[in-house]
Formats: structure tokens, C-alpha cells, sequence
């Protein structure tokens, strides 16, 4: 291979990661100017201070918010796809989703049956509650799976996990009728109560992820070849495997305990960069960071200024758009494999 084809995948790779920068820059700029009733005009913002209040203090963290929870999203289901060999696993396989709606369901429950139940819930928060439950989820995952080694057992038992979890969820809600209705923003995702706070809290989590997922990404490189493979580069496999897997349970966990549960976003944004280029499991990982957060930003814009004044559930529409894109996809892959085998 001559230098240049070699130097190819790395300058898309560039090319695609500055595509991506300046569409998060724009989504941004649009998010400070989309509010309940449309895209407001520009002029009438800026003789308005009650207006540049609103910006400063609900649009631009909403905004912020929206693009980090992306990221992280879009980071944890790179990690996910490279550690268990699978281009549909997405950051909820280790159970975090239900997990976390288990938690908020149980917070919610407990701080309308006592006022001992009130006191914690206001001490730990829905947030608080929310994380809570996807790390103790995943924790029971390593549990059942007797730790990260094999990565078919920890599967299987996210897998388990995420369906019994759901169920005490839904014995809770049919407990406490009046539960349904306060946990619908979550169970559909929201954007709409992210504070500066949430947004400061979500970056630090994002650059740790990002820069343990870049250091353990060799293991992902090898595991792309093969289990034999991976072991033959002389690779800590177990240490590895169990520190991206606390990665991903950390990354997801605390996108959904600010947003709720998005749907397709881990799924897609990792879908996207391996359509465009082929890259190092390093690099992958960062521009499917990328490409979550303006996948999720543009979905939070679409909900806001689709039917204003009323706006759309964030995770219901990224369900919708992620299902026709992959039903799209493999439309695409089916009509390619049988091109190539007619070619043949």
C-alpha cells in the first residue's frame, strides 16, 4: 500500500471529525434562538433582557446538555459495539436503562409513601436516583456474569438483567397508578431540565470516559481481529475488558440519569463514522462522540420547533428517526450483497 492510500482513512477520519465540530457549532448557535414557540427572530431578542436571561439560563445548558448526553451516548455505544464484536449492541445491553428507570420509579414511589421516603428522595434527587439504579444494574450484570471476562456471559446476563429490571418497573407502576404519568418525561427522555450544573457535571464525565476509552482502545483493536488475537499481543485482557465495561456503565449512566432514556443514538452514531470511513477503534471512539452529540442536539431541535408550542418527547423521535435509518441500513447492505452476488 503506498503512503498515500495509507494516509486516506486518516484524512477522512480529519475531514469527517471537522464536519462534525462545525455541525455541533451550528446546532448550538440554532439552540439559543429555537424556544416554546419556534425560531424566534434575532432582532426581537436583542433589545429584550428577559429574552437574553431565558438563553443564558434554560436554551444555552438545554442546548450544552443535549450535545454532552449525545457524546456520551455516542461514546458508550462504540465501546459497546467494539467489546462484544456486535454492530447492534447499544449502551443499555448491561441493564443501565432499566436499572435507572427501577430507581426513579422506587424514589418516586418511596417519597409519596412516607415522609422518611420524602427526606431521602429530596436529599438524593431523581438524578441521584436515576444513577444509582443503572450502577447497581450494572453491578448485578458483573455479578451474574462472574465478572467481565467472557464477554458472551456478560451479555447474556445484561440481557436478563435489563428484562427483570423492566418488569419490577412496571409492577411498580401498576402498584402506584399515579406513578405512570411522573415518570412519562423520563421513560420518553427530556432534555427540557438540564441545568449548568447537570452540563458541568456531564463533561467531566465525558473527557474521563473519552480519555479511558482512548488509553483501552488497543484492546478493542485486537478483539476486532479475534479472541486469539487479542491474547497473542500480550493484551490484559481481564483488567481491560473490566474497565471499559465501567466506561460504558459510567458514560450511560449518567447520560440517562439527566435525560432519560434515548433510544437509537448509542446505536446509530457508531453506524454513521463506519459508513464514512474506516479508523482505529481510538479514533472511532472519539467521532461517534461527536457524531451522538449532534445526532441528539438536531433531535432535541426537531422536538422543540416541530409542533411549537407543544414540543415532542426527545426519545420517542429518536426512536422513530434511528428505526427508519436502520431499517434503511439494511435495506442498503441487503441490495449490496445481492449486487455483489450477481456480479459474481
Amino acid at each position: 500500500m503506498t503512503p498515500a492510500l495509507a494516509d486516506r482513512p486518516q484524512s477522512q477520519g480529519q475531514w469527517l471529525a471537522l464536519v462534525l465540530l462545525l455541525a455541533s457549532a451550528a446546532l448550538l448557535l440554532t439552540g439559543l434562538v429555537v424556544g416554546s414557540k419556534g425560531l424566534d427572530s434575532l432582532n426581537a431578542l436583542a433589545g429584550d433582557p428577559q429574552a437574553w436571561l431565558i438563553i443564558r439560563e434554560i436554551r444555552l445548558p438545554r442546548s450544552v446538555g443535549a450535545w454532552l448526553a449525545g457524546a456520551l451516548l455516542g461514546l458508550a455505544g462504540a465501546v459497546a459495539q467494539g467489546l462484544f464484536r456486535n454492530p447492534l449492541a447499544d449502551p443499555y445491553l448491561l441493564g443501565s436503562a432499566s436499572g435507572a428507570s427501577l430507581g426513579v420509579a422506587v424514589a418516586m414511589a418511596l417519597g409519596g409513601l412516607s415522609p422518611l421516603g420524602a427526606h431521602w428522595l429530596a436529599r438524593l434527587g431523581l438524578t441521584g436516583a436515576a444513577f444509582a439504579g443503572a450502577v447497581l444494574a450494572v453491578l448485578l450484570t458483573l455479578l451474574l456474569a462472574q465478572g467481565a471476562q467472557n464477554t458472551l456471559r456478560l451479555l447474556l446476563a445484561g440481557v436478563v438483567v435489563g428484562v427483570v429490571l423492566g418488569a419490577l418497573t412496571s409492577l411498580a407502576m401498576v402498584l402506584s397508578p399515579g406513578l405512570l404519568q411522573a415518570m412519562q418525561s423520563f421513560m420518553f427522555g427530556s432534555t427540557g431540565f438540564i441545568d449548568a450544573g447537570a452540563c458541568a457535571l456531564m463533561a467531566a464525565v465525558f473527557v474521563l470516559s473519552l480519555l479511558a476509552a482512548w488509553a483501552m482502545s488497543p484492546l478493542l483493536d485486537g478483539l476486532a481481529l479475534g479472541e486469539a488475537t487479542a491474547q497473542s499481543l500480550g493484551l490484559p485482557l481481564p483488567a481491560l475488558r473490566a474497565g471499559l465495561v465501567g466506561v460504558l456503565a459510567l458514560a450511560t449512566g449518567t447520560a440517562v440519569a439527566q435525560t432519560g432514556l434515548i433510544a437509537f443514538v448509542g446505536l446509530a452514531a457508531p453506524h454513521l463514522v463506519r459508513s464514512r470511513v474506516s479508523t482505529t477503534q481510538g479514533r472511532l471512539i472519539g467521532l461517534s462522540s461527536l457524531a451522538g452529540g449532534v445526532l441528539l442536539l438536531a433531535a432535541d431541535l426537531l422536538a422543540r420547533a416541530a409542533l411549537a408550542p407543544r414540543e415532542l418527547p426527545v426519545g420517542m423521535l429518536t426512536a422513530v428517526l434511528g428505526g427508519v435509518y436502520l431499517l434503511w441500513l439494511m435495506r442498503r447492505q441487503g441490495a449490496g450483497s445481492r449486487s455483489q452476488g450477481q456480479a459474481s
